[in-house]
């Protein structure tokens, strides 16, 4: 398991915060879990910590997982963060699973280098490179950026090895269109690079508050040529009261429960409805699929989540998230409920981690 996170940079000055939430399924059918962050930052140093905790065989909260940040900036130009992901042993011990270090490094021009390294223990808990990253990104001309990552994994030598290569241009016009061209290439263990991927998206505003992005993904087909596989169409809004408003739209050729004749099917549609008001800002995201085994068959809402921030008497930000999914009987029904709070309301994110499965009842 690789656990990735995004570093952008450390703030100047001093601040720290702290987060705490509860996670439960209603119908008890998930186990509950209770999740806390804290963030502190003084002269160039961060460290964030999220601890998870799931409540144990005897109705106790137990240690769960733990993931620790520490970022330095080395100088004007350099910035180092070392990420350690810790889980708990049978016995209950905290155990490292894997570490990750980072470098980035800020070069004239715009340039920037990027290098990652992904640990893991082995048997007797020595640290071993289980893959390496390196990241050059340039500006090759104003507005346009262009990104080559390499991936290197062991090989049968005991050595590290590239993998996986992707390059990627971006392009930004003066009217504020993103035109980006990202492809990815397979090593194919005789040092021969072959095109497994290639994903093309632009983004463009076609007018004061309303943005179209779009996306195709190619890869090849059962004749190795490069065929459309996904398409992705997305629309943003925004009204004279600043509520947001996204449709995302997903076509693909992979439909579940359908043997694939390589036509685009629309598979998923996710609306997105952001409204604040008197302090407090409500988000509603609803996704809808049509049934499995359906070609062209309508859409049915498969999960709706809510998610309400609001201030309190002494400062802090409260929020609730509600994940709803439909019965038998298609009525929505609560699955999981996450309510917590936080001293940095500029910092609530929503919930991502995937909830822990309930234990067996001896």
């Amino acid at each position: 398991m690789i656990f990735v996170f995004a570093q952008a940079g450390l703030a100047q000055g001093n601040q720290s915060w702290t987060s705490t939430s509860q996670q439960e399924s209603p119908n008890a059918t998930i186990n509950p879990l209770r999740t806390t962050e804290s963030h502190t930052e003084s002269d160039g140093r961060m460290a964030n910590r999220t601890s998870v905790e799931t409540m144990g065989m005897d109705g106790r909260y137990v240690p769960y997982s733990d993931i620790e940040t520490q970022s330095v900036r080395l100088n004007d130009t350099t910035v180092r963060n070392i990420q350690r992901a810790y889980g708990t042993d049978v016995d209950g011990h905290r155990v490292l699973i894997q570490e990750k270090q980072e470098e980035i490094r800020s070069l004239p021009g715009g340039a920037q280098t990027v290098t990652r390294t992904f640990s893991n223990p082995d048997a007797n808990s020595a640290l071993q490179v289980v893959q390496r990253e390196t990241e050059d990104s340039k500006q090759i001309s104003p507005g346009v950026r262009v990104t080559n990552t390499t991936i290197f994994s062991p090989n049968i030598n005991g050595g590290l090895a590239p993998a996986v290569r992707t390059e990627q241009k971006e392009t930004r016009g003066a009217d504020g269109t993103i035109e980006s061209s990202k492809s990815t290439l397979l090593n194919d263990g005789t040092n021969a690079w072959k095109l497994s991927e290639v994903r093309e998206s632009t983004s463009k505003p076609d007018s004061p508050g309303l943005l179209t992005k779009e996306e195709r993904v190619f890869r090849p087909d059962s004749t190795g040529r490069l065929a459309l596989a996904e398409h992705t169409v997305s629309k943003e809004s925004q009204d004279s009261r600043g509520d947001k408003r996204e449709t995302v739209d997903t076509y693909s050729t992979n439909v579940p429960g359908v043997a694939g004749d390589n036509n685009l099917q629309l598979v998923q549609r996710s609306t997105t409805v952001q409204r604040s008001s008197a302090g407090t800002r409500s988000t509603i995201q609803q996704v809808e699929q049509p049934s499995p085994g359906s070609v062209g068959g309508s859409l049915r809402v498969t999960q709706e989540a809510i998610d309400i921030v609001r201030p309190d008497t002494s400062g802090n930000a409260r929020q609730s998230r509600t994940i709803l999914t439909p019965d038998s009987d298609g009525r929505m029904g609560q699955v999981w409920v996450d309510t917590g709070k936080t001293d940095n309301p500029a910092a609530i994110q929503v919930d991502t981690k995937a909830p822990a499965q309930k234990a067996a009842k001896q």
